[in-house]
């Protein structure tokens, strides 16, 4: 087990008071992120890509309908290269055509802008869901996070 996750083992007698967050569905749209949890993992493999090394990212958005959560995994194959650039200048660690070294220890905490849009699927109750997945990253621009800054 990861060291950082012991203060989340819960004992069978604990007290419970958390009831989660409320899932907020985000109107298709370009919105700020906020990076808010990185996880090393391993893709299994599928039809066009082997098994091979994932970036698990988790992304606060703020808007009027209130905070979503959105997650969505990298995984790190050559063809799939264009994505991890395109994620790395969304947060303003890359320029574009420029040669980078992946810094993941500063991605938590990184600011950034997408493309949010509605997804709908068939769980296996056979019941339609419909999730916020970060359809494309944005290039980085300050400009997007001038109310951020503290006067």
């Amino acid at each position: 087990m990861q060291e950082n996750n012991k203060d989340m083992l819960m004992d069978w007698n604990d007290s419970i008071e958390s009831d989660g967050q409320e899932f907020i569905l985000l109107p298709d749209g370009e919105y700020n992120f906020t990076v808010t949890n990185f996880e090393r993992g391993r893709f299994p493999g599928g039809a066009k890509v082997p098994p091979c090394n994932k970036a698990t990212i988790t992304v606060q958005v703020d808007s009027k309908e209130g905070v979503a959560t959105v997650k969505f995994d990298l995984l790190l194959y050559k063809s799939l290269e264009w994505k991890l650039s395109a994620f790395f200048r969304s947060i303003g660690q890359k320029k574009h055509g420029e040669k980078l070294s992946m810094d993941w220890n500063k991605v938590v905490g990184s600011k950034g802008r997408g493309y949010f849009k509605q997804k709908t699927y068939t769980n296996q109750s056979g019941e339609d869901r419909t999730y916020n997945d970060l359809d494309r990253f944005i290039d980085y621009d300050q400009a997007n996070f001038i109310d951020d800054l503290p006067f």
